[in-house]
């Protein structure tokens, strides 16, 4: 008894890879990771057992001595960060090329082609011209306070800084993340510092929510457009 296979039709199987490739279009498009890694906070070391020499004044309490300002120096510190970041930036470029060419010469005939071709004058000319401009600008602002968690302290006395502030406005779950490293020297009495003074520093700002999703374009609409051609 002859068998027969019966093969998937040619619909079904563009059916099948137009779905892979929309599934893994899908994938390659997941949010990238936040771009602050590290802990938004740290607990301060556990402090040694409170020695009682029988005064009012203790030099262990709270690991600072009685006339030190309360600048952070610890793990576990609180920092207020001011943010006041402005960037402009301009690029431009342009090319111009300009190339002519021009050939000229007789040739002569035979002279039993001479009645009736005469001399043959050939001639070439060749112009390019190749012009282009581009351009582009970018500016951005960001201005606002969040206080940070000394994270860990450096051997140089440098302090790294990370902290998140979470605000929750109607469907919307809005947060600001920040991380550096500060100098304890630029720490004003305010215990503050300018973002602008932090080094390597990571700002961000990211929502969770409905308005944000209405502002992400579709999986599949990401897939069209990867591989659309025009």
């Amino acid at each position: 008894m002859k068998q027969v296979r019966l093969l998937p039709s040619a619909t079904v199987r563009a059916a099948c890879a137009v779905a892979v490739a929309a599934f893994a279009a899908g994938c390659a498009q997941i949010p990238r990771d936040p771009i602050i890694q590290q802990p938004m906070t740290a607990q301060p070391p556990t402090p040694m057992s409170m020695q009682a020499p029988g005064s009012i004044y203790n030099p262990g309490y709270a690991g600072r001595p009685l006339f030190e300002d309360q600048r952070p120096r610890n793990v576990g510190d609180i920092l207020t960060i001011m943010i006041a970041e402005n960037i402009n930036a301009t690029k431009s470029s342009g090319a111009n090329t300009n190339r002519q060419g021009n050939t000229d010469f007789n040739v002569p005939t035979a002279g039993f082609l001479g009645g009736l071709f005469a001399k043959a004058n050939l001639s070439a000319t060749g112009n390019n011209k190749f012009a282009a401009t581009g351009g582009a600008s970018a500016a951005n602002t960001f201005n606002g306070t969040i206080t940070v968690t000394v994270t860990n302290v450096l051997p140089n006395g440098n302090l790294v800084v990370s902290g998140e502030k979470q605000m929750l406005i109607n469907q919307g779950n809005e947060f600001v993340r920040f991380s550096g490293v500060v100098n304890p020297n630029t720490i004003s009495g305010a215990n503050s510092v300018y973002s602008t003074q932090v080094a390597d520093a990571k700002i961000e700002y990211s929502a969770k929510g409905y308005i944000n999703e209405a502002e992400t374009m579709g999986w599949l609409q990401r897939f069209f457009l990867n591989i659309a051609p025009w």
